[in-house]
């Protein structure tokens, strides 16, 4: 019974270890929301970009890494411009919670 209880206890801590982590002040969540944003979608829609234009080959990456790093110097900047748009926008069609 005391092996399941420290067990339980290992497990608690692994999954609290994310909280753990250093967070940064809530000042730069404007900047980091479409920071991760933009690599997320970047990647995607690169690969699915590349994809079509090349089909699976060999040198799939040779060309993906490439577009995703061109695509996300684009859309990281104009992500950070147009948010506050959005959200403004966002703000019109939808109820607040």
């Amino acid at each position: 019974m005391c092996e399941i209880a420290i067990l339980r206890n290992k497990i608690m801590q692994s999954s609290n270890s994310v909280s753990a982590f250093p967070k940064l002040p809530a000042r730069y969540i404007s900047v980091v929301m479409p920071f991760i944003l933009s690599v997320l979608m970047t990647f995607v829609v690169s690969l699915i970009a590349t994809l079509k234009n090349l089909g699976f080959s060999a040198d799939l990456l040779t060309h993906w890494m490439p577009a995703w790093g061109l695509s996300w110097i684009v859309a990281f900047p104009v992500l950070l411009l147009v948010l506050p748009l959005v959200r403004r926008l966002v703000g019109i069609v939808c109820h607040k919670p």
